[in-house]
């Protein structure tokens, strides 16, 4: 039987299953609960078990999407979770697109209220350990399954990426929905960077599109479009990355959502990810809902020098070593002098 003829019976359907959700509250629970259970089902695509390196060479990571290895030491989420405890006043956090739930798992340890949503269901089965229980699978694009303002603090590390340009202002309005204080991201993006060292194109477009970018200059802020995005072995966009764009567009989109960057509060974070050996691999967003108050930029007045201290070595933060090329990136970015201590 085709689809059109199904129409009918199909809208049908629709309306007794409204009307149920309308009069009868249980009925829509048990509807939502219902729609869950079969997202959940259905195959993850790009973000299943192979993203994540299982059943596969850890060895083969070049030129193919997901991770050679994926662990909490190599997702930097000690660093993240770090960064978190340290600048901001956290009590109830959410990491959208967890994975794993490492950065949930390191929060927790520090007592803080900390829950992760991943649109992998693959990913959710596998927490970590210290994360059980306190990840959910939800999807920006649809609605995740927390109220309104229900966090004080959310971070989206190396997620919005992977949403198409023209989906972007929906995923951004959902993270504003369930924020009631800041928002904590990293996204690969190009161009200058008003608050910090800028980013780049290289591995974002086609090697043969590379110099062309290169020379577009300042003005040009993007989207790339998708036949120009960077490819992995299979010819998909790499990392799943689908929307390469500049800092300048990004603040945009999130300004339209409801957000207000904070340039102080980034500035003041950079030299910890140039200490950590991150400025390369991490572009920094940091926004707030309009009249939450800034935390003191002073660190020790929310952590004492004792508990900087002890965290760091609980968790060997004190043995990354930084990289020469991070350190100078930043001191050019904030106009620092040479020898300017930058922690």
């Amino acid at each position: 039987m085709s689809y059109r003829r199904l129409q009918p019976v199909i809208a049908m359907a629709r309306k007794g299953l409204r009307a149920a959700a309308f009069k009868v509250p249980v009925a829509r629970r048990g509807m939502e609960a219902t729609r869950r259970e079969l997202t959940s089902a259905l195959a993850d695509g790009v973000y299943g078990g192979s993203y994540f390196g299982d059943d596969r060479d850890p060895n083969d990571r070049m030129g193919l999407s997901g991770y050679e290895r994926y662990d909490r030491l190599s997702s930097n989420a000690d660093v993240a979770a770090y960064l978190l405890w340290r600048f901001f006043p956290i009590t109830r956090s959410l990491d959208v697109g967890c994975a794993m739930g490492f950065v949930v798992e390191a929060l927790r340890e520090l007592g803080i209220d900390a829950a992760g949503s991943d649109v992998s269901q693959y990913a959710v089965d596998h927490a970590a350990p210290g994360a059980v229980g306190h990840l959910r699978r939800g999807d920006l694009l649809s609605r995740l399954p927390y109220s309104r303002n229900q966090f004080d603090v959310v971070s989206a590390l190396e997620v919005l990426e992977h949403i198409a340009p023209d989906d972007v202002p929906r995923a951004l309005r959902e993270l504003r929905r369930i924020c009631s204080g800041w928002l904590v991201c990293t996204i690969p993006s190009a161009g200058t960077n008003e608050h910090g060292p800028g980013g780049w194109f290289n591995v974002k477009v086609r090697d043969e599109a590379l110099e062309r970018y290169q020379t577009l200059g300042d003005d040009y802020d993007g989207p790339v479009p998708f036949d120009d995005l960077y490819r992995d072995a299979s010819g998909e966009p790499i990392e799943g990355h689908l929307t390469v764009a500049s800092f300048r567009w990004w603040t945009r989109r999130f300004e339209e959502a409801g957000f207000e960057r904070c340039g102080d509060v980034e500035r003041r974070m950079h030299p910890l990810l140039a200490r950590f050996g991150l400025t390369k691999y991490w572009n920094l967003y940091v926004l707030r809902v309009p009249g939450t108050p800034v935390p003191d930029l002073d660190p020790e007045r929310l952590r004492t020098p004792d508990e900087l201290t002890a965290l760091e070595q609980r968790w060997h933060l004190d043995e990354r070593v930084a990289d020469p090329a991070d350190i100078e990136a930043v001191r050019s970015a904030l106009d620092l002098p040479a020898d300017a201590p930058l922690w």
